[in-house]
């Protein structure tokens, strides 16, 4: 395991693996605050070889080890990996509750990346006109609203996270989630995503999902466009407590729900 204050040969290996995925890291055999901050923000990003979200803590163990290198083509996620969901429970909007039945509609029919990253038929349908090789995350939540309506919805077809973010907080949708308050069905919720050494690297600006059920301490998600090519829609799964205290670092962005409007 390495981590902060580490000084080691495979310190520098896992930098000039992040150097190679773009993150702005000068060659070092150190773990510093700098190198740290990457590994959280590649984290944030990226799964397990299981298939669900990595912890995010800036530690480099084997399954950040994986990942890294699954994100460098040299592990192969299996796409036929998923989670067995719970039951949708009551709550949320009539639309949200729609748009999340479209999603699970996607994830059960593998919908996702084909041909090469950021690619393929359901990437075109996601982005609706805007040009292939953009990250889909938003444009696939965004077409869930629409297919679900029959038209683009409250806040538009946006096909940003940070748009997203930007547009649901202005019109009044967002809400501090609590166990007292929990995610409901269909909310939408957002995370920030930004190499720190290179903060103005747009491709890095966020992530938006579709919220499935909240049970327990844990929070069980739809999305679009996290892990390694080939990305497919799918479940994902996340301790509560380890999403809040992301909240800190402003990795964790926000919660907005349709039926949340003051």
């Amino acid at each position: 395991m390495l981590k902060l204050g580490d000084s080691a040969l495979e310190v520098r290996q896992v930098v000039e693996k992040l150097r190679r995925l773009d993150f702005g890291l000068e060659p070092t055999d150190r773990f510093t605050t700098a190198v740290k901050r990457s590994v959280e923000a590649l984290q944030s990003a990226n799964v397990d070889s299981s298939g669900q979200p990595l912890k995010v803590d800036g530690k480099v163990g084997p399954n950040t080890t994986w990942a890294i290198d699954a994100a460098l083509g040299q592990q192969k996620l299996d796409v036929k990996t998923s989670v067995e969901l719970p039951p949708v429970p009551p709550g949320g909007s009539q639309a949200g509750r729609e748009a999340l039945s479209i999603a699970l509609g996607e994830a059960e029919a593998r919908c996702g990346e084909k041909g090469s990253d950021n690619h393929g038929p359901d990437i075109r349908r996601y982005l609706n006109g805007v040009d292939e090789g953009s990250s889909w995350c938003a444009g696939f939540v965004s077409y869930c609203f629409k297919k679900a309506l029959g038209h683009d919805g409250a806040f538009g077809y946006l096909v940003g996270a940070q748009a997203i973010h930007n547009r649901m907080k202005d019109l009044g949708y967002a809400y501090d989630a609590a166990m007292s308050n929990p995610p409901q069905p269909g909310d939408i919720i957002v995370w920030r995503r930004v190499d720190p050494a290179k903060p103005q690297k747009t491709s890095w600006m966020g992530h938006v999902g579709l919220v499935h059920s909240f049970l327990n301490g844990v929070l069980w998600t739809v999305e679009g466009n996290r892990g390694p090519y080939p990305s497919v829609v799918s479940p994902f799964r996340y301790s509560w407590a380890d999403l809040v205290e992301r909240s800190e670092n402003d990795r964790f962005k926000g919660l907005y729900g349709l039926s949340r409007h003051p």
